[in-house]
């Protein structure tokens, strides 16, 4: 019995109430008691002996059930199978019938619970009620069924052998009471497994951790391919009470697009089927940051978690990855204000100036005598524009100049009346 089977049938013993069929819509029996766990089953050789091809030739064998005990014990058939690969088996993967040979009538369905594959069978006058029947082996009795096993043609591709184990879901097989066979699968696959991991890129923004840049990898080993598109779910996580709102982006077809989730959760681009070893590492790119209406204050550990199943059929995830990542709020800064420069000084024009058609700037250019050149330079927004020495001293030199005039004036007319007297 693998490592796999045995967990899942030690979980019984501790959980029965609560790991029942999937067919279950009303399972109400309580688990068999310490004392009841005494029955034993016997597995015979498959007939013909072969191994199991997709779609083709089944193989049988009788299922016997020993009570040991004086006194009856309930049994509640549970057959499980452990199969080599990745891929998760959906209801019609496995060809699964069951008939009495030395029991009452009896009907058989399937089941998936936890993403495993269950063959189950009541006594036919249950039907409808099949989660809760169960056959009641006499005191020191047995029973026994033939039970037909085989593979479906769509089996996983990428799956190979499994273990077909015979146990009970109401504890009532003894420990190492259970009987197991192992079917081959033909034709022969290696198989492998589906890896999937995280790789952090880089955190941060100017080194504040501002955003979060990862890529989640996939990659298949093994012979076949998977035969649906896988979906993968990823969540995110951080401890405290606070709102994170988690702003998600992946990087698809070349540009940053934004993935909608809800409390947490996001539905990333699924895998194409035919998923294989020969399609190499798969990677998404992913960044994270934290939204405008994040109650997070500071920066803060996040958790994310992938996980990855069939997008369709038996859809329970097999395969997750987690990473952790620190994540601060972005912080905008106000960008700095220059202060401002008081406006240059401008001399009063003369109204008795008219007025040029192009404004020009005064503009003084040291010499190498030490003199000043005045040059003049038009600006486009019509307004002056101060450089070099103050622009006033044209008007101080000419008033400097009419004062002269005013004065030689004024003596010559003085020296005219000096004459005439």
């Amino acid at each position: 019995m693998s490592v796999r089977t045995a967990a899942a049938i030690a979980v019984v013993a501790g959980v029965v109430t609560t790991l029942l069929p999937l067919s279950a819509t009303a399972a109400s029996a309580a688990p068999a008691t310490d004392d009841q766990a005494v029955l034993r089953t016997e597995m015979g050789a498959p007939v013909p002996g072969g191994s199991l091809i997709r779609g083709g030739a089944t193989e049988t064998f009788d299922l016997t059930v020993k009570n040991p005990t004086g006194k009856a014990v309930e049994y509640k058939p549970w057959m499980l199978v452990d199969q080599t690969g990745p891929s998760r088996l959906m209801k019609d993967d496995v060809v699964f019938t069951v008939d009495a040979v030395d029991a009452p009538a009896t009907k058989s369905s399937v089941g998936q619970q936890d993403g495993g594959w269950q063959g189950l069978f009541y006594p036919a006058t249950a039907a409808g009620k099949e989660s809760g029947a169960g056959f009641d082996i006499p005191a020191n009795g047995r029973m026994t069924w033939k039970v037909t096993i085989g593979l479906g043609a769509n089996h996983p591709t990428n799956d190979g052998d499994f273990t077909l184990t015979s146990t009970s879901w109401n504890n009532s097989v003894a420990p190492g009471g259970s009987d197991s066979h192992l079917f081959k699968v033909a034709p022969q696959i290696k198989t492998g497994e589906l890896k999937t991991w995280f790789k952090q890129v880089s955190s941060g923004k100017d080194g504040q951790e501002q955003r979060a840049y990862l890529d989640l990898n996939y990659q298949a080993t093994g012979e076949g391919t998977f035969d649906t598109a896988l979906a993968t779910t990823l969540s995110l996580t951080h401890l405290g009470e606070q709102k994170a709102d988690f702003r998600l982006q992946a990087l698809i077809d070349g540009r940053w697009q934004d993935l909608r989730g809800e409390h947490g959760r996001y539905e990333l681009p699924r895998i194409p089927k035919g998923f294989g070893a020969s399609a190499g590492v798969r990677t998404l790119p992913l960044r994270v940051s934290l939204g405008k209406d994040t109650e997070l204050t500071k920066k803060t550990v996040i958790t994310m978690d992938a996980e990855v199943g069939h997008a369709e059929g038996n859809t329970y995830p097999f395969q997750n990855s987690s990473v952790k990542f620190p994540l601060a709020p972005i912080v905008e800064t106000t960008p700095s204000i220059p202060p401002s420069i008081p406006p240059s000084i401008q001399p009063t024009p003369n109204p008795s100036t008219p007025s040029t058609a192009t404004p020009v700037v005064q503009r003084a250019a040291a010499t190498s005598t030490g003199n000043a050149n005045l040059t003049a330079t038009a600006t486009s927004s019509g307004s002056l524009a101060h450089t070099g020495a103050n622009s006033g001293t044209g008007l101080y030199a000419g008033l400097a100049a009419a004062l002269v005039a005013l004065g030689a004036a004024a003596a010559w007319l003085g020296r005219r009346r000096r004459t005439a007297a």
